[in-house]
């Protein structure tokens, strides 16, 4: 069922606003580009959200378990974080599939942007008073669900607006925001020095300041509020399975979550890998929490660098699987170069590797994505979906890693397994039929 679409004031019958870019309707496939101001108002939104993230991530939930109880401080931070996880595995295509359905003058995508950011920032600020564990733990949940409601709309807003011919580029540009993001939360957390407070306020203002922009330019398309079906909760649901049974979506869902499997297999003990193969506080004189901080910014200079460079290559060859199959690979010789050599020299080229390949794999992929999407109506939804498979690796990969690292060989059996479950991700993107 197509949707209509009111023509908005200062908007010619053609569809075009007043700064002659095109908006297409609910149901139709973009054709006109967009602007470069569109594309940094995008950029922003998921730079803001990934700050939000990893500022309590990396150090600010941590600091505040160890303040709570200083000799539970890893279960209190496992709890918040798994408790976290798990809402964002429900929020992404829920609120994706919410964004579909909503109507007014805002449009679609914009009221999920800004009241997600806005949920968001005010539990950020809500979480440094928490008492205890359970407030705690609610008040993450919250932020979980906050960005994740942000998060969802703006990938959608990408196939809502952008012409399939340009979707890798500008798919790679918003990985670019979000690396940055990670980035910006790294140096948020670095420089509060302890200052709980002051890092939790300014993981909210790059939250907000972040959909400022996009709030203000995105060109949302509104639909009208009685082209809404009525809500039958029963296909509602059914529609998050749904677009499983579709082999190409199918494919590209296990495609995703094979090789972030592999990538956070890669990543998840880097600093046990420092400290207790490599040895690098008596090889070097580097702390091994040092050792990470340069390691993750090798890697996401390349993700950067790659990201942008990867999109572009794959918009003007017109296909999508090649690239993805290659990034796939370089992503699994950076396994295998931490697996064969451990060491300092070797951390350092795979970290470059593993940012060169999983830089192109962010671009490219999400534009094969939206291309096999089955409704273009139900973006959010199906987007959503595929966003499991990013949340889901956080809590599959540590039970996966754990027994090789314990049990079965320890580091070098760990990375071998990350690169042969990564290279499985770049077979199975060849059963995908309906992209080149």
């Amino acid at each position: 069922m197509s949707i209509a679409q009111p023509v908005p004031s200062g908007a010619d019958p053609t569809g075009r606003d007043s700064s002659g870019q095109g908006t297409p309707t609910a149901g139709e496939e973009p054709r006109s580009p967009v602007t470069p101001l569109w594309i940094t108002g995008v950029v922003l939104v998921n730079l803001g959200i990934n700050a939000a993230f990893f500022a309590p991530l990396q150090v600010l939930l941590g600091l505040q378990a160890a303040q709570l109880d200083p000799g539970q401080k890893e279960g209190i931070l496992a709890i918040v974080t798994g408790c976290g996880a798990a809402v964002s595995l429900v929020a992404n295509p829920l609120f994706g599939a919410l964004s579909d359905r909503t109507a007014g003058r805002f449009g679609r995508r914009v009221p999920w942007v800004v009241g997600g950011a806005v949920v968001g920032a005010l539990a950020l600020l809500a979480i440094d008073g928490a008492p205890d564990v359970a407030l705690m733990t609610l008040a993450w949940c919250l932020v979980q669900a906050g960005c994740n409601g942000a998060y969802a709309a703006i990938t959608a807003a990408v196939p809502d607006r952008v012409p399939v011919a340009r979707r890798g580029t500008v798919g790679g540009l918003a990985a670019m925001g979000q690396t940055v993001g990670i980035l910006l939360g790294a140096v948020i957390a670095a420089v509060v020095s302890g200052n709980l407070f002051l890092g939790y306020a300014l993981a909210a203002l790059a939250l907000v300041l972040g959909v400022v922009l996009y709030a203000l330019r995105s060109g949302d398309e509104p639909i009208q509020r009685g082209a809404v079906p009525p809500l039958a909760w029963g296909d509602f649901l059914l529609g998050f399975i749904r677009p499983l049974a579709i082999a190409d979506f199918r494919w590209a869902w296990i495609t995703r979550l094979l090789v972030n499997i592999g990538n956070h297999m890669i990543t998840l003990y880097l600093l046990f890998f420092l400290t207790d193969a490599v040895r690098l506080q008596e090889t070097e004189g580097i702390p091994a929490e040092t050792g990470v901080l340069i390691l993750t910014g090798l890697y996401a200079v390349f993700v950067i660098i790659t990201s942008v460079i990867g999109g572009r290559i794959s918009d003007r060859m017109g296909r999508r699987k090649p690239m993805v199959i290659l990034s796939s690979v370089i992503i699994a010789v950076s396994a295998l170069i931490l697996a064969f050599s451990p060491s300092w020299a070797g951390g350092l080229v795979g970290a470059a590797v593993l940012g060169i390949g999983f830089g192109a794999y962010l671009a490219v992929d999400f534009a094969l994505i939206t291309q096999i999407l089955p409704e273009a109506r139900d973006r959010g939804k199906d987007l959503g979906v595929i966003n499991i498979a990013n949340s889901l690796p956080q809590v599959i990969a540590p039970v996966i890693a754990w027994p090789f690292v314990t049990l079965w060989g320890g580091y070098l059996s760990l990375y071998i397994a990350a690169a042969v479950i990564g290279l499985l991700g770049a077979v199975f993107v060849v059963r995908i039929k309906g992209v080149d």
